[in-house]
This record gives structure tokens, sequence and C-alpha cells, in this order.
């Protein structure tokens, strides 16, 4: 193993967090997610007035850090992670209801633009530490 492989295996270790490659694999495979889902979700000839109204859903649950941050992290993970809207879009598809299917959709671009940017899943250590690194203030590039 050479220096650079050695030093992100020990920050990976140490964080729990992606780093490198992977880390840069997973923001790309948002970039994906994000463009799939809002393509679709024209294709689909949705209403962009729901679109930009539901986008933003999943960040209310940031409200739950006021209860901690095991709570925060729990609650942000259950609306950040992708169990919710695949088994959603799936009830969609089974259904064939347009409205679960859409907001199936626009949950994934909000999940896919997140990873794109760099907010991963939440760790109880705080708000700041994700499984994609740290963020905000002192956040590593």
């Amino acid at each position: 193993m050479g220096r650079q492989d050695m030093r992100e295996t020990t920050v990976t270790v140490e964080t729990g967090a992606a780093t490198g490659g992977v880390r840069a694999l997973l923001r790309m495979e948002g970039v994906v997610l994000f463009a799939g889902m809002t393509l679709l979700y024209a294709l689909w000839d949705g209403s962009w007035w729901v679109y930009a109204i539901l986008f933003l859903a999943p960040d209310l649950s940031f409200a739950a850090y006021l209860a901690g941050p095991k709570a925060g992290a729990l609650v942000y993970n259950a609306a950040h992670s992708y169990l919710g809207p695949v088994a959603l879009m799936t009830a969609g598809l089974a259904t064939t209801s347009p409205l679960v299917l859409s907001v199936a959709m626009i949950w994934l671009a909000h999940i896919g633009i997140d990873r794109a940017l760099g907010y991963g899943l939440k760790y109880q250590a705080g708000f700041a530490f994700t499984h994609l690194g740290k963020i905000g203030k002192g956040a590593a590039g």
C-alpha cells in the first residue's frame, strides 16, 4: 500500500467518511440521480410548482436536531436515505399512482443534489459529520 493509500484508509477509519475516489463516485451518483429524476419528472409532465414546493421538504428534518444530535441524525437520515423514496416509487408503480410517483421522483432528486453537493448521511457526533466527510466551518476541501 502506498503512502497516499495508507493515509486515505486511515482517514476513512478515523472519521467514518468516504474519501478519494469513493467519495467522488458517491457524489457523481448524486449528480446522476438528481439529473435523472428531474428529467424523468419533466418527461412525466409534472407540475414545476409541486416540484419547487416538495423539493426542499426533506430538509424539514433539520428540525429534529432541536432534540439533540442523536434524534437529529436519526430523523435526517430517514428523510435522506433511499429507503423511503424507493419504497414510495415501488408503491406508485404497483398502484399506477401518478401523485405517488411524482413525490418519489422529487424526493430522490433532492437526495441526489444533496449527495452531489457533499451533504451525506449524518453521524450522531453532530450535523457536520457525514458519510461524505465533514461539512461546514472547518471542513477539509
